[in-house]
């Protein structure tokens, strides 16, 4: 079989490719004395450049072990390449949409004006090619240990702690308050960069392999009985408490947290009907400048917006003064922003301002937003504001139907996973904050070593 459209690979026709070399501790001087050209040679080895970036602890958190197999891809080795890419990463298909690709922008191919390993796209198209030609057969545990394990929330987090244990023979029952499975993976990211057919999909695969999903149901309302009746609790609730803003006016009809008004958008695509909070024929702003900022500009934009600006409150990123390997965002437009500018004409992104005071008519509802720029008060009309400020940590409500107490920065559970009751453990935004799906299946992976090993007094997963 050869490569699927649209993959990507390092290999380039005019460009040697060198002997192996040995490790280097340190990258810095051994590339000091070289020419460009051996520079560009040297990148072309990717991992055995001696900074396996990739792998470090610079880049994925899941140690992804891909960018060194280019060459089963290229060499039509499907199946290595597969196994190579699930030794460590439990849901490729949910990465390779919409993880950032921090190894990417480190990459050492990309530090002397050539193209980064295409980390992300390589994971999509093994994984996508994987299911087309009947590569992903569901693994089911042979024996089984009859310890039950309750998972409390169904994010990336939940489902990876629920895949490892569910290997690991271990019953696993994953309980989920919304009306999907998927957490912010359903309704926390729109389906233009990930379409919900992709999660229904893993999730039928982990039905088939034993685990069982229960939705409706909140954990929290079942603590006492959860405790009761399983060996041990997961919780991966997420950081769901939003930052809201301070601003006069704040009450006005209109305004609304960015998930608030990404879960709505989700659902109305799911039903085919109108958003309960549309955007449609409306002038809307967003404050914020992440990645959930983007998304609710993108949104915007499709259900037909009249215009679409956004409020940062720190001044434009200029050139970096981080060295490689560290990440540094560039403030280069991602898709939300290129959409905007495609569709209105300009950057939607006013840099240095901030909200003063929402303007709203005789009935409650908001007609303007006066924003300060530098110092430069203007009016913007808007009818619909959406904050996405970030979020302040998980919910309380959840860690005290445990009998537990969140952290001082709303966090949950130490180190290790574990909490104060020997049963509960927890993982995800819920443990270290908010962060990135990325991250999350890496925290879910981890916390599952610890509860197997308290269940079974080792482990080897």
């Amino acid at each position: 079989m050869g490569k699927p459209t649209g993959f990507l690979d390092y290999k380039r026709a005019d460009r040697p490719v060198a002997d192996p070399v040995k490790r280097v501790e340190n990258f810095e001087e051994f590339h000091a004395d070289l020419s460009l050209a051996e520079r560009q040679i040297q990148g072309a080895r990717c991992m055995n450049c001696g900074v396996p970036f990739c792998q470090s602890d610079y880049g994925c958190p899941l140690h992804n072990l891909i960018p060194e197999w280019n060459d089963e891809v290229f060499n039509s080795n499907w199946t290595h390449a597969l196994d190579r890419l699930l030794k460590t990463n439990n849901f490729p298909e949910f990465t390779g949409r919409v993880c950032p690709a921090l190894c990417e922008s480190a990459c050492v191919c990309g530090l002397y004006g050539d193209s980064p390993i295409s980390v992300r796209d390589n994971e999509l198209a093994i994984i996508e090619h994987a299911y087309e030609a009947g590569l992903i057969e569901p693994k089911i545990p042979q024996v089984r240990t009859g310890r039950q394990v309750a998972v409390v929330g169904s994010g990336p987090a939940g489902l990876a702690a629920a895949d490892q244990l569910n290997r690991r023979g271990h019953n696993v029952t994953v309980l989920e308050r919304d009306d999907r499975v998927g957490g912010l993976l359903m309704y926390g990211i729109p389906n233009m960069k990930l379409d919900k057919s992709v999660i229904d999909r893993r999730i039928r695969r982990m039905e088939t392999e034993g685990v069982t999903f229960v939705t409706g149901v909140d954990g929290a309302a079942i603590a006492d009985r959860l405790l009761r009746e399983y060996d041990a609790v997961v919780l991966c609730c997420g950081a769901r408490d939003a930052r809201d803003v301070a601003v006069e006016g704040r009450e006005a009809a209109g305004v609304h947290q960015a998930l608030e008004y990404l879960t709505a958008g989700t659902k109305a695509v799911l039903a085919r009907r109108e958003s309960d909070v549309s955007a449609r024929g409306k002038n809307v702003i967003v404050i914020g400048n992440g990645d959930t900022a983007t998304d609710c500009v993108a949104t915007a934009i499709r259900q037909g917006a009249l215009s679409v600006r956004q409020l940062v409150r720190k001044p434009a990123a200029g050139p970096s003064t981080r060295r490689w390997p560290y990440h540094s965002r560039s403030g280069a437009p991602d898709y939300g922003q290129e959409e905007a500018i495609a569709r209105f004409g300009a950057d939607p992104r006013l840099y240095e301002t901030v909200a003063k005071k929402l303007v709203m008519d005789d009935a409650g509802a908001l007609t303007a937003v006066t924003v300060d720029t530098a110092g430069k008060e203007q009016t913007l009309p808007c009818e619909l504001l959406l904050i996405a400020a970030g979020f302040t940590g998980a919910e309380a409500a959840v860690a005290e139907a445990f009998g537990l107490t969140l952290d001082g920065k709303g966090r949950l559970g130490g180190e290790d996973h574990r909490t104060a009751n020997e049963k509960v453990f927890t993982a995800g935004d819920m443990r270290r904050g908010a962060s990135l799906v990325v991250t999350a299946i890496a925290e879910g992976r981890a916390c599952a070593k610890v509860v197997d090993e308290y269940l079974e007094g080792y482990t080897n997963l």
